[in-house]
């Protein structure tokens, strides 16, 4: 087994998390122990969390803690609700995810250069959810309500985060990727989901260089005082998102890897 930290990401203190082998980062506008990394020293976007969601540990750690990494280790991000886990299986319990949350990397792995979720795939949503969030889009081609093929990432992305924010933001990506995400945007139904990835400090460091850069620029053309409800005020996240499918499958050999949901309610 080889050394791997896991960092989640969270934006409030939860118990059961503390007994599990991650380490935890807080992010938001709550209070927390020093169980918890604070992004509010050094280089931070404290300020845009409500915007960039885990985004804001991520750069924190980018521009503060990585350089530090050992070359050698795996490093890797979940969230509060969503984590590694070593066997394909359904996780009911804390008990279950005590068992087989992930924290040694395997030593095959060793064939690869990143980690990330197995995919979730958008090509069948509800037909009265298509009729009402992607009406725009069926306007524009018909043929949507009846080619699955076309029920791709961007039309999942339209219905619920903005209706051709997904096109418009490839205009600020370098001129290598516009024409290559552009084409994977409009042909995969299937993306690899919750900004979650493992690799190693030297990948590490070049995606969170594109893709701060990317966002940057995003934001600059979006903004963020016209986001409003939990499918938009994230926009930031949404598109890091799509976007990770992307670039970890064309700037890395990957593996796709086991992750479920899980949320101990009624504990704070």
């Amino acid at each position: 087994m080889k050394k791997l930290k896991i960092f989640c990401v969270t934006n409030e203190q939860r118990k059961y998390l503390e007994n599990l082998p991650i380490i935890l980062a807080g992010v938001g506008k709550k209070k927390f122990s020093k169980k918890y990394i604070s992004c509010l020293k050094g280089k931070n976007i404290q300020k845009k969390e409500q915007y960039y969601s885990e985004l804001t540990f991520h750069y924190w750690y980018w521009k503060n803690k990585l350089k530090n990494e050992n070359e050698n280790t795996w490093i890797g991000f979940s969230q509060k609700r969503r984590f590694w886990i070593k066997n394909n299986r359904r996780i009911k319990t804390l008990s279950d995810l005590r068992k087989n949350i992930l924290h040694k990397a395997p030593n095959y792995w060793e064939k690869y250069e990143s980690i990330i979720c197995k995919p979730i795939f958008v090509q069948n949503p509800k037909k009265m959810k298509l009729l009402k969030r992607g009406w725009k889009n069926i306007l524009m081609d018909p043929s949507v309500l009846i080619n699955e093929k076309k029920r791709n990432i961007e039309l999942q992305f339209d219905m619920h985060h903005g209706y051709k924010i997904l096109e418009k933001s490839i205009d600020y990506l370098k001129q290598e990727d516009k024409l290559k995400f552009r084409k994977f945007i409009k042909t995969e139904t299937k993306f690899n989901p919750h900004i979650m990835f493992i690799s190693k400090k030297k990948i590490l460091n070049k995606w969170f260089e594109d893709l701060f850069s990317w966002l940057f620029k995003c934001e600059k053309k979006f903004g963020t005082k016209t986001l409003k409800g939990y499918d938009q005020k994230r926009l930031y996240a949404y598109l890091a998102e799509r976007y990770l499918s992307y670039w970890f499958k064309k700037n890395t050999k990957y593996l796709e890897y086991n992750w479920t949901f899980f949320e101990k309610k009624n504990e704070i």
